[in-house]
């Protein structure tokens, strides 16, 4: 069990180091469109909480899925919200 916990949170660390590397290293002219990319990834995520959540096996997951619901929901409108502005930045009036 412990070795499960450790393996689950040395991929938590390691992919927040990568995540910030990567990101830290895009330009901010392509921040947008790289945000409306992966509007797909968080929906999928998105997905797997909805999963997660209605398994309900014990209150601890079902808390927890529906904090990831609530999460990835306002990652997801963010996204699509601040790209549909970008999009209308270069729209002829």
């Amino acid at each position: 069990m412990l070795s499960v916990f450790l393996v689950g949170l040395y991929v938590l660390v390691l992919s927040i180091f990568v995540g910030f590397e990567i990101i830290s290293k895009v330009p901010p002219m392509l921040h947008t469109p790289l945000m409306s990319g992966t509007n797909a990834i968080s929906g999928i995520t998105l997905v797997g909480a909805v999963v997660a959540a209605g398994f309900s096996q014990d209150l601890l997951t079902t808390i927890l899925g529906f904090f990831a619901v609530v999460c990835g929901s306002i990652n997801v409108v963010g996204g699509y919200l601040v790209t549909d502005r970008m999009l209308r930045m270069f729209k002829k009036k």
